[in-house]
């Protein structure tokens, strides 16, 4: 397992210089200038060469990137353009905010979505297993951002039971939690739906059955521990996704997340807080993944004794050769 681990790490390096590489190379064709931006339009012209002399945006794409690199490396990811401030000491204020916006999200989805793929599975073929798939459907093809705005009109607009914006309180964060939660549980549900049917047709779920253990034993005892093995697959990827994709969230609620920031650099052309924020995401989400494998190998039979029979034979090979 520690040699998977160490692998996985090492395949990493070159997705970040990619993704790093590729933004970057985003940034730079596309239209407007930060320095621009930072002396204004009606700065002379002088001032605005000055400005990009002083932020060395004038040197070659790879020289630029190769600086980049190298004070990443070193644990620095520069200063933002316009603020002028560490572009980690701004990411780690504004990241616990989008970590619990992902959480919560993930948390919502996952409590909605189990139940309505297990009452789904267990009336499968009735009006209530088809309505289950139509809302599922429904959900998974609704735009998160549309939801958002009918959250507000509805909840913050018409009722006034809950801040349109804000996270003063514990109510500010429902509407975003759930905004960014539906299409999340409606693919736990199509997933944990499709899991259970295959699961209750297993030998092991019919020899329950006659043994004369109760609906309710054999579901929630056998099935569903079974069943929810790859959904911890897919809860986790969401998780990963909604580290970055928290963005439509945070801008119409109006939440001081890493999303926001990313979005405020982009529109700004700041590079090192775009670089910055882009690159730790990608990092933390490859991280996810790598840690889903892991739980993933523990709680299913089938890989963990796969597993234990390669290290076995890699033993009996490693014995026969001395």
């Amino acid at each position: 397992m520690a040699k998977y681990i160490v692998k996985r790490l090492l395949m990493m390096i070159p997705i970040l210089l990619g993704i790093s590489f590729i933004v970057l190379i985003l940034i730079d064709i596309s239209p407007g200038d930060v320095a621009r931006i930072i002396v204004g339009s009606e700065a002379e012209e002088w001032e605005y060469e000055q400005v990009r002399e002083e932020l060395r945006l004038d040197d070659p794409l790879l020289v630029r990137y190769g600086r980049f690199i190298i004070s990443t490396l070193k644990g620095d990811f520069g200063k933002s353009f316009i603020t002028k401030k560490d572009v980690w000491a701004d990411m780690m204020s504004r990241f616990p905010y989008t970590l619990a916006l992902a959480t919560l999200s993930l948390v919502v989805a996952i409590l909605v979505g189990i139940p309505i793929g297990i009452y789904a599975a267990t009336h499968q073929y009735t009006w209530k297993d088809n309505t289950a798939i139509l809302l599922s459907l429904f959900c998974v093809s609704m735009p998160a951002f549309w939801f958002a705005l009918i959250l507000v009109q509805v909840f913050a607009v018409q009722l006034r039971i809950l801040p349109p914006a804000g996270i003063d309180s514990w109510k500010g964060w429902v509407l975003p939690s759930i905004s960014l939660a539906l299409g999340y549980a409606a693919a736990i549900a199509r997933q944990m739906r499709s899991n259970m049917l295959e699961v209750i047709r297993q030998d092991f779920i019919v020899t329950a059955r006659a043994k004369g253990l109760s609906e309710r034993k054999v579901l929630y005892r056998h099935a569903l521990k079974n069943a929810l093995i790859p959904v911890i697959m897919i809860a986790g990827t969401m998780f990963g996704l909604s580290l970055g994709g928290a963005l439509i969230a945070e801008v119409i609620f109006s939440i001081p997340g890493l999303g926001n920031y990313t979005l405020v650099a982009l529109a700004n052309r700041d590079y090192p807080a775009i670089q910055g924020s882009v690159l730790f995401l990608s990092a933390l989400f490859c991280l996810v993944i790598l840690l889903i494998d892991i739980v993933f190998a523990f709680v299913d039979p089938r890989i963990r004794s796969q597993y234990m029979r390669k290290k076995k034979r890699y033993k009996e090979v490693r014995n026969s050769a001395n």
